[in-house]
């Protein structure tokens, strides 16, 4: 090894060799930006399907993610049982008391107006009065009976699952938006620690130049910087899962896991937020896929609100009407209150955000997950194809390489000697 020639290369060329360290370092920090970008973006796929082209992870795994995390959520955290014990059926119908007395007027005079009509129109007014107040009084409890259905059967008629995977998919940037404002920490980490990686590896290059002066050098350096760099920090934010004291210097735990308490308020906030909200849970029971069900139990209620109403003048009312025409009045003052409901239970949101109190709740029990539970709710993010990202970074590194080549013959930066 001729070292006199080597020192007099590098002094020579001493900008070429400062230049690897900080041409790594911005390697290492340009593949974690590019990363990251690819992870979230773009949220619809761009290019010509199914392979030229991308869609951000997260985007493109909405659906698959989202079905993780609320299996999880279903098991660990939030139950609908929960959510709807918390509710008062007396003060879910006090609250809606109002704009369901006026419902129940309209109701009243638009059903026996079409069945009835000219019964209805004969009756004075005072009697058309009292017919009105006698089934606005009884409304109210029939409100606390449904709610009482509902709670019976909260899992015939409401589908958690489907409400959250539903909106996180339709709805990517809110996905994309759970995860970086939950994790913004550990993803500026990310992008950081490709300079401080990078800088040291580039170090390491600048030596193996100055021993070889192989061409070949500059872009496997490349390579592995791009490489090395995605990989280390996408496995430090997850591992070790406990702590771990490295060559008796410093200790390490995955930074997720490390800031879990953190990162679970501010995912429990958003989730409470944006996702798992008193108008999503009312728009899922009224509209999800098992709001036939619900009808079903209105439908129950209205019919026997409307015999206990009608009581001993039923058989007349029949008589009047005629039992197939009774039957279908009845179903359509359910369809009517069925109708009237998104409107009414409008009024018990403020109510239901008081009593349910998702927030505190979410973030109660997201803190109490295990370090395993906890990695389970957000690695899927990650692990995801993240091999394509590694690949990315692999590949970038290397064409920067190739081009630090390209410029080093362009100023024909040889060997002294």
């Amino acid at each position: 090894m001729d070292w006199p020639l080597i020192l007099a290369d590098v002094r020579a060329n001493w900008i070429l060799y400062l230049s690897m360290p900080v041409v790594a370092a911005l390697i290492g920090y340009v593949t974690k930006l590019v990363a990251i970008r690819m992870m979230f973006q773009p949220l619809e796929f761009v290019g010509k399907p199914p392979l030229l082209g991308w869609q951000g992870i997260v985007p493109r795994r909405a659906a698959t993610m989202a079905s993780i995390a609320c299996d999880l959520m279903m098991e660990r955290l939030l139950k609908p049982e929960d959510v709807f014990d918390r509710l008062d059926p007396q003060r879910v119908a006090a609250e809606i008391r109002d704009p369901l007395i006026d419902v129940v007027e309209d109701i009243t005079r638009e059903v026996a107006s079409e069945y009835q009509p000219g019964l209805w129109e004969t009756l004075p007014e005072g009697i058309k009065r009292r017919v009105i107040q006698r089934i606005q009084k009884e409304a109210p409890h029939m409100v606390e009976q449904i709610m009482e259905d509902i709670k019976s059967n909260i899992h015939r008629v409401f589908d958690l699952k489907h409400m959250v995977v539903n909106a996180l998919v339709r709805d990517k940037e809110l996905l994309n938006r759970v995860f970086l404002e939950a994790g913004h920490v550990e993803f500026k980490f990310i992008a950081r620690s490709g300079i401080y990686f990078g800088f040291a590896i580039g170090c390491v290059q600048a030596v193996v130049w100055a021993l070889t002066h192989n061409v070949w050098v500059i872009p496997l350096f490349g390579l592995f910087t791009g490489w090395f760099t995605d990989w280390l920090a996408l496995k430090m934010i997850f591992n070790p899962k406990q702590p771990v004291r490295y060559f008796g210097i410093f200790e390490w735990q995955g930074l997720f896991l490390r800031r879990r308490k953190q990162v679970a308020a501010r995912y429990g906030e958003l989730v409470a937020q944006e996702i798992v909200t008193p108008q999503a849970i009312i728009e899922e029971i009224l509209k999800g896929p098992l709001s036939d069900r619900l009808f079903a139990l209105v439908q129950r209620q209205v019919q026997r609100t409307l015999d206990e109403q009608a009581g001993l003048a039923k058989p007349l009312v029949v008589f009047a009407v005629g039992t197939s025409r009774y039957q279908q009045m009845k179903k359509a003052v359910a369809e009517k209150v069925m109708a009237a409901l998104p409107e009414a239970l409008g009024h018990v949101e403020a109510y239901a955000q008081e009593a349910m109190d998702l927030k505190n709740l979410l973030v109660t029990k997201m803190q109490e997950l295990t370090e395993e539970e906890f990695e389970g709710l957000l690695r899927p993010a990650f692990q995801q194809d993240e091999w394509i990202l590694i690949a990315v970074g692999a590949l970038l590194g290397f064409l920067v390489g190739e081009v630090q080549v390209h410029v080093m013959l362009h100023f024909a930066v040889m060997p002294v000697g």
